[in-house]
C-alpha cells in the first residue's frame, strides 16, 4: 500500500491494482496534462493536473465502494477505471477534445484501444481484470459505471472541489462525504437516499456557479480558441496526425506549435499571454439560430466572411460559439417518500439554473487588439446579430472596460 498526501483529500491510500496502475507511463503522462487547460491564464494557481484528479477520483470511488459494500473483482474493476478514467485526454484536457474527435472519432472516455496493449493491459491482466470491462466502466456503462461516469459520479465530485481549491474561488465547495454516504442503488440506478434533495442541488449549484466564473471565463475561452485554432493548423501542416496528438502532453504540444512555421505566431502569443480581445460578446437572444447551430465548416466560412468584411487577414478572426446550454445533473435521481424521482422534476432550483445558464451563454468573436473594433463592426453585420445594446456588448478597446478585462 502507498499513502499519498493530497491537497484536497489529505491522505489517500492506494493499493492493489490502483497502486500498480499509478506507475504506468500512460497514467504518469497525466502529470503533464493540466486539469483546467487555459484557465491558468486567469487563475495562475490553477496548475493542478489530471494525475492529481485521477487520484482524487480513485479515493472517492474507494469510499463509495466501501459504503455500498461492493468487494472483490467488481470493486477492483471500479478502482482501476477510476485511476484510468482520464488517460484518453489529449493535451490541455477538454480544450482540443472536439478537434481530436473530428479526426479520430474518439472522446476522452473512449479508452478501449488504450487498455488493449502495453503496460496498462499487462497490469490489468496481472490482477485478473478484463480491459474491455474496465473500458466499459470508464464509458459509464453498466450499473457500476454510473459511479465513474454519470450524473452522480465521483469524477464530478472531485473536480468541483479540486478546481475550486486551486483557483481560490468559493463556489465549488460541496460535501463529498455526505454525497458518498447518500449513494445507493435502486433497480440498477444510482440514487441519493431520502432527505438528500438539497445534497443533489448543491452539486448542481456548484457546477452552475463554477461555469461562468472559472470554466467559461472569457479570457480562458479566448486562449482556448487560439490554442484550438493553432492545433487544427498543426494537424493540417506539420504531418502530426491526430492519433499522435492524442498521446502528447501539454509540453509536447507547445513545442510542436512553436516549431511549426504555420503555428509559431499563435504559440508565441500564448507564451507571452498576448491574447486576442473580444470584438463581440453577444447573448443568445441576439444571435440567429443558424449561427448558434452552425457546424465546424460553417463557422469557418463565417469567420472568413467577417474577415473579408473587416478587411483583415482570416487569421485575425476567431468565432467562438458554445454549445447550447445543457444540465445533465438535473437528471440525477433522488429518493423522495420512497419514490425515485429525477432532480429536475423535484427541485424548483433547476428551472432557475436553466434560465441562468441561458442568460450566461455568450457568443464570442475575437481579434488582435488593433483590429478588434473593425472586426466587431463587421461581425455584427455579417452574423446578423441584434444590435440591442443589452444583448450585444461593445467591447472595443477602451470602451466599457471592467476589471475582468484585465485578468
Amino acid at each position: 500500500m502507498t499513502t499519498i498526501k493530497d491537497s484536497v483529500h489529505d491522505h489517500i491510500s492506494v493499493e492493489g491494482v490502483a497502486a500498480a496502475l499509478v506507475d504506468t507511463p500512460p497514467v504518469q503522462r497525466l502529470r503533464r496534462v493540466a486539469q483546467l487547460g487555459t484557465v491558468t491564464y486567469v487563475y495562475p494557481s490553477a496548475n493542478h493536473t489530471r494525475f492529481e484528479h485521477s487520484l482524487g477520483v480513485y479515493h472517492l470511488a474507494d469510499r463509495a465502494l466501501d459504503h455500498l459494500r461492493i468487494e472483490g473483482k467488481q470493486a477492483e474493476r471500479v478502482r482501476a477505471a477510476a485511476v484510468l478514467h482520464d488517460i484518453g485526454h489529449a493535451p490541455y484536457s477538454h480544450n482540443v477534445e472536439e478537434l481530436v474527435y473530428r479526426y479520430t472519432g474518439k472522446y476522452h472516455d473512449d479508452v478501449g484501444d488504450l487498455l488493449d496493449t502495453g503496460p496498462v493491459a499487462r497490469t490489468l491482466a496481472d490482477h485478473g481484470l478484463n480491459p474491455d470491462a474496465v473500458a466499459d466502466l470508464v464509458a459509464g456503462e453498466g450499473q457500476l459505471g454510473q459511479l465513474v461516469s454519470g450524473e452522480l459520479d465521483v469524477d464530478r465530485m472531485d473536480y468541483l472541489v479540486r478546481d475550486a481549491h486551486h483557483t481560490g474561488v468559493p463556489y465549488g465547495t460541496i460535501d463529498t462525504g455526505r454525497l458518498v454516504r447518500a449513494l445507493s442503488f435502486v433497480d440498477g440506478d444510482l440514487v441519493l437516499g431520502e432527505g438528500n434533495v438539497q445534497t443533489a442541488e448543491s452539486l448542481l449549484l456548484a457546477r452552475a456557479l463554477m461555469n461562468p466564473t472559472v470554466y467559461s471565463h472569457h479570457v480562458a475561452r479566448i486562449a482556448k480558441a487560439m490554442l484550438r485554432r493553432a492545433t487544427e493548423r498543426l494537424l493540417a501542416h506539420d504531418g502530426v496526425d491526430a492519433a499522435e496528438l492524442r498521446r502528447m502532453d501539454d509540453y509536447d504540444l507547445r513545442v510542436a506549435l512553436r516549431e511549426c512555421p504555420a503555428t509559431a505566431a499563435y504559440a508565441h502569443r500564448l507564451d507571452r499571454r498576448d491574447l486576442y480581445k473580444r470584438a463581440v460578446w453577444a447573448e443568445m437572444a441576439a444571435v440567429p439560430d443558424e449561427v448558434v447551430d452552425a457546424d465546424h465548416e460553417h463557422r469557418r466560412e463565417l469567420e472568413r466572411e467577417v474577415a473579408d468584411a473587416a478587411n483583415v487577414d482570416p487569421d485575425a478572426v476567431v468565432l467562438d460559439v458554445p454549445d447550447r446550454p445543457s444540465m445533465p445533473e438535473s437528471t440525477s435521481r433522488v429518493l423522495v417518500n420512497g419514490e425515485v424521482r429525477e432532480l429536475g422534476a423535484q427541485s424548483t432550483l433547476v428551472s432557475a439554473l436553466r434560465t441562468a445558464q441561458r442568460d450566461q451563454w455568450r457568443l464570442g468573436v475575437y481579434a488582435p487588439a488593433e483590429s478588434a473594433g473593425r472586426v466587431g463592426d463587421a461581425a455584427v453585420r455579417t452574423l446578423g446579430l441584434d444590435t440591442d445594446d443589452t444583448r450585444v456588448r461593445d467591447v472595443r478597446p477602451g470602451i466599457h472596460a471592467t476589471l475582468d478585462e484585465f485578468q
